[in-house]
């Protein structure tokens, strides 16, 4: 049964799709107001502010860093300012607007990372770890390249790391080890990295509409950049592939759907399927509790990794990404699979192989891991060492497929 609360809700997400900030505040703040506990509040204390919102609540700092500890000697603090009432002034702090406060209710579920510090990536004799930038019609972007100092004759595999939210390609690179696997198996790897003015937490706006399709938006960006490497460095044109954790596997799963003309395949590590959300309301809806996201009719082969412990990114949005590269496809042959790591993680895998043998698609889902990158590197965040390596396992079903 819709309730009275659920209508107004749907409303006022309409309204905020359709601009109208004021209306949509105005109504969210009536259908949270409790005009009992008002009323009992105002006889209780006439002199109470009326925009306190009564209920057990925790306090978020301003800098995002969480909850502030609670000792008996804070609450009694608390206590005391409470009964000696201060004299109220005229000043209040400005109020946010809804879409202020739905980005900030959006970023605070996002991983935050206390603010990384520039961070040095130490590199091999021979190798490169360019700082490059793209600028095209709908955007600029820096980004770095790793070239490695073991090259092979003739043009390498290209990957395009799609780093998380408050990551920076620096990070991202010590994290996932992948600049240490270029050099064993030959490959040019991409970080593009998403600013702060295009995003306050550098998450890739999977949940925008304009940044889920071709030829627009963060898509047509970072298609760009992968065109400059393939112009001025050697890679090769039929073996690009991108891959990205949390809200950069969604950007890479929405890569693999909007080009698959570019990508032989994607990597998608604790990240949610292509047209999951269209806003952030839905994007908050769609990590807490999944989403199957939308039919798609280009599809690329598929690895995903998530932890079965991750509550910032709900584990059936893995399945959901999973659900749409097998769209296109009946024709495969069904492999169940279970281990342990060496760090201990145990995991089960679902393979589907074409009658070739190679697999378009595979689902690891990790015990015990959370929002992290499997197999990662301790000096790199949000990484989780005793997991299985996932960057070796992208790395492996990568290099299985080549664009004809």
């Amino acid at each position: 049964m819709t309730t009275p609360f659920a209508r107004g809700m749907a409303r006022a997400t309409e309204l905020t799709k359709a601009g109208k900030l004021d209306e949509a505040t105005a109504l969210i703040q009536s259908l949270t107001r409790n005009p009992l506990a008002d009323r009992q509040r105002a006889a209780a204390d006439p002199s109470a502010d009326e925009d306190v919102i009564d209920g057990t609540f925790t306090r978020i700092d301003e800098d995002g860093q969480g909850p502030t500890p609670q000792t008996e000697e804070s609450t009694q603090s608390a206590r005391t300012a409470k009964t000696a009432k201060p004299a109220r002034t005229a000043t209040r702090r400005p109020r946010k607007s809804l879409r202020e406060t739905l980005s900030g209710l959006a970023a605070r579920r996002m991983p935050m990372g206390g603010g990384l510090q520039p961070v040095q990536v130490d590199i091999p004799d021979g190798a490169q770890f360019l700082s490059l930038t793209h600028a095209g019609p709908q955007g600029s972007r820096d980004y770095r390249l790793y070239t490695p100092a073991s090259q092979p004759d003739g043009p390498m595999p290209l990957i395009v790391m799609l780093h998380g939210c408050t990551q920076s390609p620096e990070d991202f690179a010590i994290g996932t080890g992948m600049n240490t696997l270029a050099e064993e198996f030959g490959c040019l790897i991409a970080y593009p990295a998403q600013p702060q003015t295009a995003n306050a937490q550098k998450c890739w706006n999977w949940y925008q509409p304009g940044d889920q399709a071709r030829g627009r938006g963060e898509p047509a960006v970072i298609a760009g950049i992968i065109g400059d490497i393939l112009r001025d460095h050697p890679g090769d044109p039929v073996r690009v592939y991108a891959a990205g954790l949390s809200a950069g596997g969604a950007a890479a799963a929405i890569m693999g759907a909007a080009y698959p003309d570019l990508f032989a395949a994607v990597g998608v590590h604790s990240g949610l399927p292509v047209g999951g959300a269209q806003d952030v309301p839905s994007a908050l809806a769609a990590m807490s509790g999944g989403s199957p996201g939308k039919p798609q009719t280009d599809v690329v082969p598929t690895i995903v990794f998530h932890g079965l412990a991750d509550t910032t990114v709900n584990p059936t949005n893995g399945v959901a990404v999973v659900a749409q590269a097998l769209q296109a496809r009946g024709d495969l042959k069904v492999i169940k699979a279970s281990g342990s790591s060496e760090g201990g993680r145990t995991y089960r895998l679902i393979r589907h192989d074409d009658a070739d043998g190679q697999s378009v698609a595979e689902h690891w889902q990790i015990d015990g891991a959370g929002h992290a990158w499997s197999g990662g590197q301790s000096g790199g965040s949000y990484t989780d060492p005793q997991g299985p390596d996932a960057s070796r396992e992208m790395l492996r079903f990568f290099l299985q497929h080549i664009k004809t």
